[in-house]
């Protein structure tokens, strides 16, 4: 079978139609992202601390000693790095979000521990309790927010990631191409893929796809790539421990797809079971403890933001009223747990002849009908209102449904609340995703939202559903502030 040589490789990585990733020293790169994430972690953190400062001199001025503790703060600031670097943060390339979630509250408590230990050895001055824990708090929410926000803002740079080849460009290799190449903030930039079916030479999304497989030790040594992904899943497995087996030696870091596309939207875990290699499926959300725990979590922090938007939802309700005929709130029937029937209350975004618009439009345009039956919404909806439109970019409209977490009609966090009539369209999915209460927020929000397909977010529901975990649940309610903030592509 006819290879590519390197030098043509390394020409078509240089030619115009192939964004390729410049040959730059790895070690400048991996140093530039962690310099520019210890940057926004020290950020975070002063900043953490020094509202907290400001909150205790509002309400106790008289003790006040702003150079004690800032004092205490400069030096307790490089523990932070230095704890996120012992667990693998920097530069943090291909982390799952997760994981880091996990690692920030760890480090971030340990270091917080310490600084109580060591303000109770100073015997200098007296320091806050209050400050402290407003402190660590405050720094595991911003913490998470900021570095989403500055690995956004620098996944298009040259220097951000790390290349990545690909190894099997069938399917899953493409699938696998795709999704890195969306998601660029991850920092694995695939730059070649490799397979030895000459039929799929070529290119995936502007990546080479070449051939055959013995070039891996060369494009590894003489182009530096480091990363490595396994996407043949479908290969039998003799072969493909062969292929592992030959080829994982070339590069320090080798992930390999298994053959579980038909358990891709299910949590599993490893058990070993006397040697053997287990994979447990797991629906880590219907467990009863679970249940407890989002209960607990969503009547705690419901009352809190209702009492703490309450001046907001007051001022919407005016602007709403200002705005349009109709009323203020808008009620419609949702599905719940155990495929129960509820009123989701909403601020009313709507025309109230809203239906019959609809109607009118999709009877007149195919390509928008088309575009609704996939993804039961319009960007260009002419049912809204001048505020309504407001309300649905920045998600304003959703903040009446605290009163249905407080109900215990729905959670903070969960699947999408479907409507009666789209159980059709579910696919079976809705056995597990109606087993659990819907969320005001939820993955699929905080990721793709409204680019998704119907078919999308049920796997997304389902995947929340199986992975779920608080530290999933914190990371949605960050992204979801977040989401909030900038207006991320609502309607």
């Amino acid at each position: 079978m006819e290879t590519l040589s390197l030098k043509q490789l390394t020409d078509l990585l240089k030619s115009k139609d192939v964004k390729a990733i410049p040959r730059k020293s790895i070690f400048l790169r991996k140093l530039a992202a962690s310099a520019t994430l210890i940057s926004i972690d020290l950020l975070c953190v002063a900043f953490a601390m020094f509202t907290s400062l400001y909150l205790r001199d509002l309400m106790m001025p008289e003790n006040a000693d702003w150079s004690l503790y800032s004092s205490v703060i400069s030096l307790i600031l490089p523990l932070f790095p230095l704890a996120f670097y012992l667990k693998g943060l920097y530069p943090g390339f291909g982390i799952d979000v997760i994981e880091e979630l996990r690692s920030i509250t760890y480090s971030t408590s340990i270091v917080f521990a310490l600084l109580a230990g060591l303000t109770f050895l100073v015997k200098d001055g007296e320091f806050s309790r209050f400050m402290f824990i407003i402190s660590w708090a405050a720094s595991l929410l911003i913490l998470p927010l900021g570095r989403s926000m500055i690995r956004k803002f620098v996944a298009c740079k040259s220097w951000w990631g790390i290349p990545v080849i690909i190894i099997g460009a069938g399917k899953t290799g493409e699938t696998i191409i795709t999704s890195l190449k969306k998601h660029s903030y991850i920092g694995l930039r695939p730059v070649v893929a490799v397979d030895d079916d000459i039929d799929r030479w070529g290119y995936i999304d502007s990546i080479p796809v070449i051939g055959g497989l013995d070039v891996i030790p060369e494009i590894s040594s003489k182009l530096r790539v480091d990363h490595a992904i396994i996407a043949m899943p479908k290969v039998e497995s003799k072969k493909q421990e062969q292929i592992i087996r030959r080829y994982s030696n070339y590069f320090s870091h080798v992930t390999v797809i298994p053959n579980l596309f038909g358990l891709s939207s299910l949590w599993v875990s490893t058990r070993d079971l006397g040697g053997i290699l287990g994979l447990e499926v797991q629906q880590k959300l219907l467990r009863k403890s679970a249940l407890m725990a989002k209960r607990l979590f969503d009547l705690t922090f419901a009352g809190v933001l209702c009492l703490a938007v309450s001046p907001l939802i007051l001022f919407i309700s005016i602007m709403i009223w200002l705005d349009s005929k109709g009323n203020i709130f808008f009620k419609q029937e949702r599905m719940g747990k155990d495929d129960t029937r509820f009123k989701i209350v909403k601020f009313r975004t709507m025309h109230i002849d809203a239906e019959q618009r609809l109607a009118d439009l999709l009877d007149k345009n195919p390509a928008l009908k088309m575009e609704y039956e996939i993804y039961h919404k319009l960007k260009d909806d002419p049912r809204l209102t001048r505020v309504g439109k407001i309300l649905r970019k920045f998600s304003l409209d959703e903040l009446p449904q605290f009163i249905n977490v407080i109900r215990g009609e729905m959670s903070l966090i969960g699947p999408r609340a479907y409507m009666p009539w789209e159980k059709e369209k579910m696919n079976g999915h809705d056995e597990i995703i109606l087993k659990v209460k819907p969320g005001i927020s939820g993955l699929w929000q905080v990721t793709d939202r409204n680019a998704s397909s119907f078919e999308e977010r049920n796997l997304t529901d389902v995947y929340y559903i199986r992975n779920w975990s608080m530290f999933l649940d914190f990371y949605i309610f960050v992204r979801t502030i977040s989401v909030i903030i900038t207006g991320n592509s609502g309607y």
